[in-house]
Order: C-alpha cells, then sequence, then structure tokens
C-alpha cells in the first residue's frame, strides 16, 4: 500500500488476506483508510456449493461485482444466476445469501459505510478454535448482521 496525500494504492497483490477455509478474503479498503466511508474486499471461494447462511446487515448496504465465475444469488426470495460482469446491489436490512456455482469463483463484496472486515477477522480466529451456530450468530451480532438461517454445509 502506498500513502498519497491522505489516499492510497493498492497494487496487483496487495491487500490484507483472511483465510477462512473453504473461502479467503483480500482486504482491498477498510474502514480505517476510507475514513468509515466504504469497505471493499475480494473473496475467492474455492468450492462448489460455498456460501454464507442466509442474514442481513443492519449497518449497511452491500454491493457485489463478480470477476470470475458464477454465483447463485438469493436476494429476499428471489434467485439469480450472476456470471462474471454481473453486479447485485443488496440494500441494508434484505436479506440475502448467496453460493458458488463454479469453483474458483471470485468477486468484490462492498460495504458502504464501512463493515464486516471485523466479522471475517474474528470468524478467521473462531473458525480455528471451532464455532458452532450459535457462536456464529455471536460474531455476526457484534457486526451488526443477523444470521437468518442455518449455515450451509462446510462454512463453519
Amino acid at each position: 500500500m502506498s500513502d498519497a496525500s491522505g489516499g492510497f494504492v493498492l497494487r496487483p497483490g496487495e491487500g490484507r488476506r483472511i483465510d477462512l477455509g473453504s473461502f479467503a478474503v483480500k482486504v482491498k479498503a477498510g474502514g480505517e483508510q476510507t475514513g468509515g466511508a466504504f469497505t471493499l474486499i475480494e473473496t475467492e471461494e474455492a468450492v462448489l456449493g460455498a456460501g454464507p447462511p442466509l442474514h442481513v446487515h443492519r449497518d449497511a448496504a452491500e454491493s457485489f461485482y463478480v470477476i470470475e465465475g458464477e454465483y447463485l444469488m438469493h436476494l429476499d426470495g428471489r434467485d439469480f444466476a450472476c456470471p462474471a460482469d454481473s453486479f447485485v446491489y443488496v440494500p441494508r436490512g434484505l436479506p440475502h445469501t448467496f453460493k458458488v456455482t463454479i469453483p474458483g469463483s471470485r468477486k468484490l463484496n462492498l460495504y458502504t459505510p464501512a463493515a464486516m472486515e471485523g466479522y471475517f477477522e474474528d470468524l478467521a480466529e473462531a473458525l480455528t478454535g471451532g464455532v458452532d451456530d450459535d457462536g456464529l450468530a455471536e460474531i455476526g451480532a457484534r457486526y451488526a448482521m443477523e444470521v437468518l438461517g442455518p449455515p450451509p454445509e462446510g462454512y463453519l
């Protein structure tokens, strides 16, 4: 990361990586770097069918841009096949989830205002010690994310 008079630059391959087993998160811009305006992460999901439980974000909207592969996005009871170059906007409070339909899929997640960076850090730590559904819900609650459904197989 280069500092450019209050701005910053990440070059290819740069960004803090958080390993979560079936998927990885690379933090491109966190709340600290953006003055709380947004968080931008890149995710890579290697496992077919991987994805989070049905959930809502109480404090931020979430947007997805599919870089590579394909995801099945579920927004408030509706399903959408989203191949590379798809964009998805999820307003705060809208139930949503997704699953990988092509292993190795990658996407950008944009949270506005900044949110969820700590969730992935805490989840990674919890996964090393073992975490159950209740633990997942507690981690989510710390970051204004409410889990509405059970985690899919392989998430924990």
